[in-house]
């Protein structure tokens, strides 16, 4: 079932075009111009997510918070507003908000945050996941090294920037260990709770606070026997980095409001993006922590050190995609392809993955065109710094070659590729006809 989003906001254009946004991706959107409208679908529907504006005709973003934490519905929440208001802002988050975005918001940073917000706290697997194999020399050496450490018990630290598939190298080395047939447990440290985090970790017997009405399993219980991957793992407080450390010496660990000892049967694997030697300088992780957590580091590079992986992954994803989607895609353009061989992917493999998983949606025809990928975005006067170098137009199979990479390079722009080619518009027109190119 698709996830369905409220969009709160007086500007019909803003709001028309974020739920755009929001079904191009593969949501579910419906707009609302002011606070009661809101509350009115809110009562009739089942949302998964709000984005509101602070100011609107009638009401405002921060009432509407106020009612939804009155209600007792727990529906995440995103502020937006043009005015930036630090009171405001402590003033959301207090009540609960989510994020508070400030205008103009970008269409990537909006969509990555509601896929944050949508990424489970934990999730448990006990079947193994399908993985591409991967040809990067870099890629190939993290692989030799999660071979050699998976068959100790030894905690692993997997570092590296968000989207690079830390995880699939800690269920890689889950899966070549002796705790294979175990569970798998993956836990989102960077958005658990910061009041429930102990309970979510290591459970709570009934009556271990208000609302604790029956004894409740943790993280630690469910991974028992098998891997605990903690990702974030650089967002957890003091308070529970002191706990956590407390297991990682005595192999043991007491559920909330709880008196008797539990076995931590369980390998800790753990990831982060943060410069963890700058967070214990700077006094936001413990040192002794995060030794006992660096047992054997692994260093996750960046799909951009990766090239000869882009394309292998992007099949492998429209591949998929396709099938989940049930959609008849057969491959990508040329003028696709090069650009997703250029693109400096700051988002990594999970930025790759979506924008595939979109362009298979939204794809008209068997092949995933510029447009379905959301790539050719009009470019600027001047041509790309990052343009590749294209030889004058010869014989037709390079000719045709030198046309897609001047008009990917130009992200569609016509003219610009002209430029680039030191031909005419009206000459590359004809020649684009010529082969079919759109």
């Amino acid at each position: 079932m698709k996830r369905k989003i409220l969009i709160v906001e007086d500007n019909i254009g803003l709001s028309q075009m974020q739920k755009d946004w929001f079904e191009q991706a593969g949501y579910d959107a419906v707009t609302a111009m002011n606070e009661p409208i809101a509350r009115t679908l809110i009562r009739k529907n089942r949302f998964d997510l709000v984005l509101s504006d602070v100011r609107l005709p009638e009401g405002d973003g921060i009432s509407l918070l106020k009612w939804l934490k009155k209600e007792k519905m727990k529906i995440p929440f995103i502020i937006t507003t043009e005015y930036v208001s630090v009171p405001d802002v402590v003033r959301t988050i207090k009540l609960g908000a989510n994020d508070y975005l400030p205008k103009p918001v970008r269409r990537e940073h909006l969509l990555e945050l509601a896929e944050d917000i949508f990424r489970p706290i934990a999730t448990r697997r006990e079947q193994k996941k399908e993985l591409l194999k991967r040809t990067c020399p870099k890629i190939l050496e993290v692989e030799r090294c999660a071979r050699l450490v998976a068959p100790s018990d030894m905690s692993v630290l997997i570092l590296g920037a968000n989207g690079t598939g830390k995880e699939s190298v800690a269920q890689s080395i889950h899966e070549d260990s002796d705790r294979s047939e175990m569970p798998f447990v993956a836990v989102n440290c960077g958005v658990l709770p910061r009041e429930l985090a102990a309970s979510m970790l290591f459970g709570h017997v009934k009556g271990a606070f208000t609302g604790a009405d029956a004894a409740k399993e943790g993280f630690f219980d469910m991974a028992k026997g098998g891997t605990l991957f903690l990702d974030e793992i650089g967002t957890l407080s003091f308070e529970i980095q002191s706990m956590l450390l407390r297991v990682l010496q005595e192999n043991t660990y007491i559920p909330i409001g709880g008196n008797k000892e539990r076995v931590a049967d369980v390998r800790i694997v753990a990831a982060t993006n943060e410069n963890m030697e700058k967070a214990i300088s700077e006094g936001r992780f413990r040192e002794d922590l995060y030794h006992r957590l660096n047992e054997f580091e692994i260093r996750q590079p960046s799909l951009a050190e990766c090239p000869e992986d882009i394309m292998p992954l992007a099949e492998f994803f429209r591949k998929r995609f396709s099938k989940e989607l049930k959609r008849n895609t057969t491959g990508f353009s040329d003028a696709g392809m090069y650009r997703l061989r250029s693109h400096p992917w700051p988002g990594n493999v999970r930025e790759l993955q979506n924008r595939i998983k979109r362009a298979v949606l939204l794809a008209e025809g068997p092949l995933l065109e510029l447009a379905d990928l959301e790539m050719n975005k009009q470019a600027d006067d001047t041509i790309p710094v990052s343009a590749p170098t294209i030889s004058p137009l010869k014989d037709e199979k390079a000719e045709r070659e030198n046309i897609i990479n001047a008009l990917a390079a130009c992200y569609g722009h016509r003219e610009q590729a002209a430029k680039l080619l030191n031909v005419n518009p009206a000459t590359l027109y004809r020649k684009m006809k010529k082969y079919g190119l759109k």
